[in-house]
C-alpha cells in the first residue's frame, strides 16, 4: 500500500520543528556565553587613561514598527600612537562629545570609562 503524501508533513514536520527550537536555543546560549565572557574580560583587564580624539560617531537603532526602538551610540576615538577604537557610550555622553574634541579617554577593556576634554587656549 501506497502512503499519502500528507504523511511526509506528519512524519518529518516535528523533527524539523525540532530541530528549528534546538538551533534557536544554541543561539541564545552563545549569546549569553559571549556576553559573560566580554563582561569578564573587561573585569579583568586595566584601568586605562590615554590622550585621544574623538574621530567620530554613530548610533544604531534597532527596533521600532511596532515594538519599541533602542538606539546604541558609538564614538571611535584616535590615540596618540594612531590606534582606534571604538566604543559604546550612553546618550547623555554621545550628545556631550564632538568630533574633533581632544582629551584624556579612560576605558577598561571595551567598557567605557568617561572622557575628560581638555580646552586648548586661543591666542588672539
Amino acid at each position: 500500500m501506497m502512503s499519502e503524501p500528507n504523511d511526509f508533513l506528519f512524519e518529518f514536520g516535528p523533527i524539523f520543528i525540532g530541530i528549528i527550537f534546538v538551533i534557536v536555543f544554541l543561539v541564545i546560549i552563545a549569546s549569553l556565553f559571549n556576553g559573560v565572557s566580554t563582561w569578564n574580560k573587561n573585569n579583568n583587564s586595566p584601568r586605562l587613561t590615554v590622550r585621544s580624539k574623538v574621530i567620530s560617531k554613530r548610533t544604531s537603532v534597532h527596533g521600532g514598527g511596532e515594538t519599541r526602538a533602542y538606539s546604541h551610540y558609538f564614538i571611535t576615538f584616535e590615540m596618540e600612537s594612531g590606534d582606534r577604537m571604538e566604543l559604546q557610550v550612553e546618550g547623555k555622553e554621545f550628545g556631550l562629545l564632538a568630533e574633533g574634541d581632544h582629551g584624556e579617554l579612560s576605558f577598561q577593556g571595551t567598557r567605557y570609562l568617561g572622557f575628560t576634554r581638555t580646552v586648548k587656549n586661543e591666542v588672539n
